[in-house]
Formats: structure tokens, sequence, C-alpha cells
């Protein structure tokens, strides 16, 4: 692997998302990952999702954002922080985006590109929504892609597998953070 156009990319593991999640080594095994990249000197980028107060980049028209209750994943909304099993270390790039994909209404592309990185290593919460959309983006802007299978999550877990197994695998290489972590050093 050559880890100089690589990232890891920790998208919506903040307070309010995780606290829904039913497996209790999710955090530490993001964490694992986020362990080895450093270690390999892979750039962590964690993406976010967070709205202005009032959410004015929700449209009304939008059946997922008219859904949650007002404030939520607003700025002034503190389950909107960064999970703090995998806090961001000084000089690691943040990226809030304002729809499900982590490039939708963020800079994540402005990022990835001037870093000249063009292999994205997806985690994230839930697979069925920022895990699918950010993979589907990301392979329609020529981004080789790893999926960590096991440093995905979805509430679902027979789509957690569906994706997992036969839908991802058409667009990237999916595998374990342990193996990854394996390779990734």
């Amino acid at each position: 692997m050559n880890v100089n156009n690589t990232a890891l990319l920790v998208m919506d593991v903040q307070e309010g998302i995780v606290a829904r999640v039913q497996d209790p080594d999710y955090v530490p095994r993001v964490s694992r990952a986020i362990d080895a990249a450093r270690s390999a000197g892979i750039p962590v980028v964690y993406v976010v999702i967070g709205f202005r107060s009032g959410r004015p980049e929700a449209s009304s028209r939008n059946k997922v954002f008219t859904t949650l209750p007002p404030g939520l994943y607003t700025e002034d909304d503190p389950k909107i922080a960064i999970h703090e099993g995998v806090t961001p270390r000084p000089g690691e790039v943040v990226v809030t985006k304002r729809r499900v994909s982590a490039f939708a209404g963020s800079d994540l592309d402005v990022v990835l590109r001037s870093g000249d990185l063009t292999h994205l290593v997806l985690t994230g919460v839930a697979t069925s929504g920022v895990v699918l959309s950010t993979l589907r983006q990301a392979a329609d802007l020529d981004f080789r892609l790893t999926v960590l299978s096991d440093a995905c999550y979805d509430p679902d877990p027979e789509i957690h597998r569906l994706l997992i197994e036969k839908v991802f695998p058409s667009q990237a290489e999916v595998t374990t953070v342990q193996e990854w972590a394996e390779t990734a050093g």
C-alpha cells in the first residue's frame, strides 16, 4: 500500500450519533484504525454533520433532515462534538458536511486534492448513510477506496451485511481494522 496518497476518513463518529450505536467495541475499533493510520503517517480526516442555527441548509423537501428535532446537529448542540474516544489531534482536519455524503456541502474534495490524497479508507456511522453516500460519490470522483467493515456501523445488521458483502466490493476493497492495520505500516 502506498500510504503517501492515503487518508483515513472518520465520518459521523459524533457524541449524539455514537450514543445510538449498540456495539460497545465500535469506538475502540475506530480508535485502533486511527492509531494505525497515525503510526503509518496516514492523515486522519474527521467528517462531521453540522448545521447552522435554524438549519437553513436543510430544505423542507429533504425527507431525512425535516424529521430531526429542532436544534439537533446544529452548531449549538453539544451532541455534534466528535466522540471523546476518537478525539482529533492538533493539526488534524475536521470537515463539516451539510448532507449525508462527506462531500456534500463540505470542502472535503478541496482538502483531499490539495494533499494529493487519492486513496480513501472509510469508517463511519451509518453504513447505509454516510459510508454508502461517500463511497458512491468518491468512486465517481475516481478515488481508490477501502472500507473497514468493522469500523462501519449500521443500526440494521442485515443492511450492514448486505452493503459490506454485496454492494461495496464492486467499488472498494473491503477489509477489517486488524487486516488494514497490518498493511498500513
